[in-house]
């Protein structure tokens, strides 16, 4: 948690530049936000989450870079099947249900990260209805445009 003011201004500052989202909240907002988050730092070849995880928690990514990737059909392989780096959330979907994790996460660069666990995220719903909407108007802004994406990348194989 981020306990400071200090901490709490530096993270809201970097949060803004790095998020559009973050852009369209009040201070008020973006401190009672970080109040419901972690911190973390994750070095460059250490996996954040593996397929069948049942750890639920978004990452906001300030700085670094993520691979994700997806097991095949044969036996220990595996496709890339995304990469992702700062200003960009990851995770997202798992604040919505409590299905396992079907896509492993591994750092490529050392990553900052800001996390929200599912836990969390409902008692941010609880207590703060009308920020809790925002930030999932945006999930579902984020959803929808990597949905989208891989839609224009499956008609392009044909």
């Amino acid at each position: 948690m981020f306990h400071s003011p200090d901490r709490l201004k530096d993270f809201g500052e970097r949060l803004r530049g790095e998020f559009k989202f973050f852009k369209t909240l009040s201070d008020d907002e973006l401190s009672s936000f970080l109040g419901f988050c972690e911190n973390k730092k994750v070095a460059a070849g250490d996996t954040l989450w593996q397929e069948g995880d049942s750890d639920n928690y978004a990452a906001f990514i300030l700085s670094g870079k993520l691979g994700i990737k997806k097991k095949t059909a044969f036996e220990g392989k595996y496709m890339i099947v995304g990469t992702f780096d700062n200003g960009t959330v990851v995770g997202e979907l798992c604040l919505l249900t409590d299905q396992p994790r079907s896509v492993t996460a591994i750092v490529i660069e050392s990553v900052d990260l800001v996390m929200l666990s599912s836990v969390n995220f409902e008692k941010l719903i609880i207590e703060q209805p009308l920020l809790g909407l925002k930030l999932l108007k945006h999930i579902f802004m984020v959803t929808s445009r990597r949905l989208k994406g891989s839609y224009d990348r499956i008609a392009s194989i044909f």
